[in-house]
């Protein structure tokens, strides 16, 4: 069999063994469908969160982005990673406390307002809405480079696949199916990179360790420094991006519902160190494959990266060192997978926004079940549809799209965790105040950059939280201290049951 076969081949078996669990674990209930299911203990439920998070973003874009501009998007790898020591130490134990379902179901109980409930839904459904942009344009390239279509059909039948999963199997067999794709996705990330060093003779049984020795190959023999720092932009934009991505990972919607389904704060702790530790596995080994796409570029002759060739230079690589088939296919299956089970988190987080926090807490609270799950799964589907619509023609790179969403998460939801964990004073007028504020500081640089430049070089759209987060806290905080405080009961709720006691 050819490259594509075994893509199709190995892609298509992971994917079935995925729906024969999904329906195995079908979801009949809307409480099951967006913000449910079992606990599956502390290694399990880390590998559904770092299942969860191995994205397109990850899987392709991360080394898309090295391979184009080398140390600058190690920002990308301290960011991600950082924000779930910021979810550890900060957010992960007293979320669980909180007891709320949806980050939306959380401000609108910790602030006590539908309006600001509403404003939170729509912020969790733009997030999951843009992020899916980046991983849909993941599963298109996926597509096209297995099936040979171009990228237009090749993002159509992936929606179609992931929109077909999800609707068919709902939530419930999503974290049996993550604790299986974390494997899947290592696995299939891992071994075809200890194959590619062992075929350019660096050190392969730990390649990321050996791809060092690529890096002085490149430096020495063409003149090309990956780690010699702000070639690609200055110290100010280097550290926005990383604090941006830092906290808009401690802010999205569906990576903080991961710890409604733990038991207790030491299990959502010790779920986030589980989970921190399998995504370093994922991140330790990106930069290898982009190091090794620019060796191979440079042996024949291309010294500058193709920027057409980033978000598929770990399937590129592969083929150019002429690896076998069945390892390439296992590797665009593994990504697909991941990218496929993002799209599906996202969606659900979407679709549960809709059913949940705005049709049955805003528009009909005795709606019934039956009825919350059709809302959901039409939801689903409107999602999908508008993903598609914006994915057909992408506006960026993978990473680079995803993390726009991330800067809308950092600006807005993170503000009003924090301070709604922390600070018994915050108010709805200050949550209000403050989602707008961060709504206004993500989208600031193309709204308003053509006007006056000095507000696109300190909101660049993808690196915005750096002037934003703290902007809106100070918003909030004014705001909340001008205008009545909070009942006096949410109050000492906050300080007995979310701060009070260790379980």
């Amino acid at each position: 069999m050819n490259d594509a076969t075994w893509s199709i081949f190995a892609a298509l078996l992971v994917l079935l063994s995925f729906i024969v669990v999904g329906l195995r674990q079908k979801s009949r209930e809307s409480v099951e469908y967006g913000f449910g299911g079992s606990f599956t203990g502390r290694i399990g439920g880390g590998a559904a969160i770092a299942s969860n998070w191995m994205s397109a973003a990850s899987l392709m874009g991360l080394a898309g982005l090295i391979y184009l501009q080398g140390y600058r998007a190690l920002a990308y790898v301290i960011g991600w990673t950082g924000g779930y020591v910021l979810l550890l130490v900060l957010l992960a134990g007293q979320l669980r406390r909180f007891g709320k379902f949806t980050a939306p179901d959380f401000v609108g109980e910790r602030y006590g307002s539908s309006a600001a409930r509403l404003i939170a839904a729509v912020i969790s459904i733009a997030i999951s809405v843009i992020y899916c942009v980046a991983q849909f344009k993941g599963i298109g390239l996926i597509f096209s480079f297995m099936l040979g279509l171009d990228y237009r059909h090749g993002v159509v039948y992936g929606a179609l696949a992931v929109v077909s999963y999800l609707v068919m199997s709902g939530l419930l067999g999503v974290p049996r199916n993550q604790q299986l794709q974390y494997f899947v996705i290592s696995v299939s990330f891992i071994l075809p990179l200890m194959w590619l060093a062992r075929r350019l003779g660096y050190f392969w049984i730990l390649p990321q360790f050996g791809y060092g020795e690529a890096m002085g190959e490149l430096a020495q023999r063409f003149s090309i420094d990956l780690a010699s720092p702000f070639q690609h932009g200055s110290l100010f934009s280097w550290c926005a991006l990383c604090f941006t991505l830092m906290v808009g990972t401690a802010g999205l919607p569906h990576v903080l519902s991961r710890f409604y389904t733990v038991p207790n704060i030491r299990e959502a702790r010790w779920s986030v160190v589980w989970g921190l530790f399998f995504i370093a596995l994922i991140y330790w080994s990106a930069p290898a494959y982009a190091v090794f796409g620019r060796l191979l570029d440079a042996h024949n002759g291309q010294l500058a990266p193709i920027p057409a060739m980033a978000d598929l230079v770990t399937l590129k690589t592969l083929v150019s060192a002429d690896i076998p088939g069945w390892l390439v296919g296992i590797l665009a299956a593994g990504t697909l997978c991941a990218a496929f089970f993002t799209v599906a988190g996202l969606l659900m987080t979407g679709a549960a926004s809709i059913s949940y926090d705005i049709f049955y807490s805003i528009i009909n609270p005795r709606a019934s079940e039956s009825t919350r799950m059709q809302v959901a799964k039409g939801g689903t589907l409107a999602l999908a549809a508008i993903v598609l619509l914006i994915a057909i023609n992408p506006p960026g790179l993978i990473a680079e799209i995803t993390a726009v969403a991330f800067a809308l998460a950092g600006n807005t939801i993170f503000p009003l965790f924090l301070l709604g964990i922390w600070w018994d004073r915050a108010n709805r007028y200050g949550a209000i105040a403050g989602m707008l504020t961060g709504v206004l500081c993500t989208f600031a640089g193309p709204l308003l950059g053509g006007v006056c430049p000095q507000v696109a070089a300190l909101f660049p759209i993808t690196s915005s939280a750096l002037v934003g987060a703290p902007l809106v806290i100070v918003v909030m905080i004014v705001v909340s201290l001008f205008t009545p405080a909070p009942p006096e009961e949410l109050r000492r709720f906050l300080e007995q049951e979310v701060h009070g006691h260790l379980d």
